[in-house]
């Protein structure tokens, strides 16, 4: 495998660069990785919130994934924003035809809480794209919408998570950042993995509070995606990538109005502030129990 191997992004385009296509690509490039996009809809966006979204025409979603895969071989692979059935159908043969591991971002509404995905899709979401996930990144909201549960506490991840793995995804990782969970401390934060057949994994690590957290979720994904793409296993990539999401959130910046982005440099550890005497970059160890 190549020392850059390369990571497919299939997602929205942001033009405030701090979620969608151009967090994937960031956070591939930092992370010593190529990355490739697909790019299935146009947002006109900045930190404050979405004045526009423009979808890509679904034969031209399928011809840039075609071309992609006849001139590179693809390591791994994340879906972010879909945003219509008619893209999700384009796909649908095309990546039930893949060779790699795909992390699928189910990404229905923006930071500043604006919908992303018609509300027609939904369904054709949850039947047709989840069931080709080998990891489902949602977070508490999205988890919600996906499998028709309330998720109050920590008693409702389990059932939400064996739903999701019934609907058809391998593995899935509800991410903890909208919700506080009573046993949580103030302090830490936990996002849950569940493996087909295993018990729920708690993952806790740091909780920065930062009101510069757009493209979190992309940001994550696509760290997912890159590790399993250089090599490691499904728990290593996750921990991996929290590591580096905690990391870009500790030094989160605002270059605009509204919410800023992470700071990918500073995540993995290719900020100034983060370079050791003689400028020599150490691999991260994850910062997780």
């Amino acid at each position: 495998m190549s020392d850059y191997p390369n990571i497919l992004s299939i997602a929205g385009s942001d033009s405030g660069g701090g979620a969608g296509i151009q967090a994937d690509l960031k956070t591939i490039t930092v992370l010593r990785a190529y990355g490739l996009s697909v790019i299935t809809a146009l947002t006109a966006q900045n930190g404050t919130g979405v004045s526009g979204i423009q979808a890509t025409p679904e034969d031209f979603v399928s011809r840039q994934y075609t071309a992609v895969r006849e001139g590179f071989k693809i390591a791994a692979a994340k879906t972010g924003m879909l945003c219509n059935r008619a893209v999700m159908l384009s796909l649908l043969p095309l990546l039930r035809e893949r060779d790699f591991p795909l992390v699928v971002d189910p990404v229905c509404v923006s930071q500043s809480g604006h919908s992303l995905l018609e509300a027609s899709a939904l369904d054709t979401l949850r039947e047709s794209i989840l069931p080709l996930a080998d990891l489902l990144t949602p977070n508490i909201p999205e988890a919600e919408a996906l499998t028709g549960l309330r998720i109050s506490g920590r008693k409702d991840l389990e059932p939400a998570a064996l739903r999701l793995h019934e609907l058809g995804a391998g593995a899935v990782l509800i991410k903890g950042g909208h919700a506080r969970m009573r046993e949580e401390e103030e302090t830490r934060m936990t996002d849950w993995l569940s493996l087909k057949g295993g018990p729920l994994q708690p993952l806790s690590h740091r909780r920065v509070s930062t009101p510069n957290n757009h493209g979190t979720g992309c940001a994550l994904s696509a760290a997912i995606a890159v590790f399993l793409g250089q090599g490691e296993n499904l728990e290593n990539a996750v921990r991996r990538a929290q590591s580096f999401l905690v990391r870009a959130l500790e030094k989160s910046f605002s270059p605009g109005s509204g919410a800023g982005p992470v700071n990918f440099l500073a995540g993995a550890g290719l900020d100034q502030n983060f370079l050791p005497p003689g400028g020599v970059i150490r691999r991260m160890e994850p910062d997780v129990d």
